[in-house]
């Protein structure tokens, strides 16, 4: 039943190859847990204690809310694709819900630190290709996922527009600034030259000319934020959440920054608005006569 679900994931709902992951395994986990615990039931016919008892072991294990609610995401989906298959009499977790979570507000870099990353680029293939990764992933606001499976032909110079394929596989353009196109212009040359080709697989390339994977986007990040001291944790996604808070501090419509990013819906592009008191801050000391 669950390779089957994870099936449906992949070929119905064209879910990501990560999300599929994440999915099995803790459709697994779940699993394990019935079989040892509850002997003499199937997936198919257990109740609902028996995912509220889940649900307890799971937080005696000290996981965060955050991580439980997603392995019941799971299997609220499982549930739910039995019950359209009419493979089941009752829904157990038709009325499972979610555990409370505190709002995390995204982490992000400010503008004044990302100078002095920008001010020089790095002439070495390897250094430019790393400041390359850096400045698409801030400058476009694109998932790490979707850099590494970035083509040649995905950038479209003349229109100023990259083409990518989120999360279920939906397209969309994001434009892109002079500076960058004549960055990734700089960089395409370079890569050609350095291996002697115009022929890959991706548009990042590793070392040895093989297809863009995450950690090297991860390690590529690492490399380029060295000059900012006092930050002890930048990731890739860090810079999507860059993208989108100095968007936003610049005056852009916050549903221009959800169709950039991809989201779905408006409820995950508004946590920004989070990031932005500092700059609201800022306009009613200036403006405000008695600010």
């Amino acid at each position: 039943m669950i390779q089957d679900f994870l099936r449906y994931l992949e070929t119905e709902k064209r879910a990501a190859a990560l999300t599929v992951k994440s999915y099995a395994s803790d459709l697994k986990s779940f699993e394990a847990y019935v079989h040892e615990n509850f002997e003499h039931e199937s997936l198919q016919h257990i109740k609902k204690s028996v995912i509220r008892s889940y649900t307890v072991h799971l937080s005696k294990s000290k996981l965060e809310p955050r991580s439980i609610n997603r392995k019941l995401s799971a299997i609220r989906a499982f549930y739910r694709f039995l019950e359209q298959r009419h493979q089941l009499n009752d829904n157990p977790a038709a009325t499972l819900k979610s555990l409370k979570t505190s709002k995390k507000v995204p982490d992000f870099i400010p503008q004044n630190l990302l100078e002095t990353i920008q001010n020089e680029i790095p002439h070495d293939f390897t250094g430019l290709r790393d400041f390359v990764i850096f400045e698409l992933l801030y400058q476009t606001g694109i998932r790490r996922a979707e850099l590494c499976q970035l083509k040649d032909k995905s950038i479209d110079f003349s229109s100023a527009l990259i083409k990518v394929h989120g999360k279920r596989n939906k397209e969309r353009l994001i434009p892109f600034g002079f500076k960058l196109a004549a960055l990734m212009k700089t960089y395409q040359e370079k890569r050609n030259a350095h291996f002697n080709s115009e022929h890959f697989e991706s548009f990042i390339v590793s070392n040895k000319a093989g297809a863009c994977y995450p950690q090297l986007v991860r390690r590529a990040v690492a490399s380029s934020v060295v000059a900012i001291s006092g930050k002890l944790k930048i990731s890739p996604h860090t810079l999507r959440h860059t993208f989108a808070t100095h968007l936003l501090n610049n005056g852009a419509d916050l549903l221009a920054i959800k169709e950039l990013l991809g989201h779905s819906s408006l409820e995950a592009t508004q946590v920004y608005t989070h990031n932005t008191i500092d700059h609201l801050k800022k306009i009613h000391h200036q403006a405000h006569p008695l600010g």
